[in-house]
């Protein structure tokens, strides 16, 4: 099993997002996480999806996502070529004798605490999986509470990638 992010830009009409993991359901694909935000350009969204699957169901993907009629443009972010950023808010469980700890990983990891309530902190952290991931698992010996991740948002490395459309 693989993993591929996709960008895609897509008409910004309402339905759309749900003809896309429409077409993923009905096909039994995979959704690793799907984020979705209008751009510069108000008629449009940019849909950013990390799928799983062998190479000729992610190839399967590209080519059946792209047959949709509101979608202008599918490409691969490719790692090294692409910039991938995700949120997370993270509310730990801590009494005032325990919030030291918690605050030490959280200013290793460049996060910042946003709320502070009686017996817990809310973090806020964004950057790539592999360091949300390395924070979560710092905060191991502590109880997360709740937990909320955007999901992937990514965009390609330099300008030779952007894409233009006419009025």
């Amino acid at each position: 099993m693989h993993k591929k992010v996709f960008q895609l830009l897509v008409d910004n009409t309402s339905g759309v997002l749900s003809r896309i993991s429409g077409l993923f359901s009905r096909r039994g694909y995979n959704i690793e996480s799907i984020t979705a935000g209008v751009t510069a350009d108000p008629r449009f969204t940019r849909i950013t999806i990390v799928a799983s699957g062998d190479d000729e169901i992610l190839d399967q993907i590209e080519k059946q996502v792209s047959k949709l009629i509101d979608v202008r443009d599918i490409r691969e972010l490719k790692p090294e070529n692409s910039v991938y950023r995700e949120l997370a808010l993270v509310k730990v469980k801590a009494a005032p004798d325990q919030r030291g700890g918690v605050i030490s990983i959280v200013d290793i990891f460049r996060a910042k605490v946003i709320d502070v309530g009686s017996e817990s902190l809310t973090v806020e952290i964004t950057g790539n999986q592999s360091k949300i991931e390395a924070f979560l698992n710092l905060l191991d010996g502590y109880e997360i509470l709740e937990l909320a991740r955007t999901g992937i948002a990514g965009l390609g490395r330099g300008t030779e990638n952007v894409v233009y459309f006419e009025e």
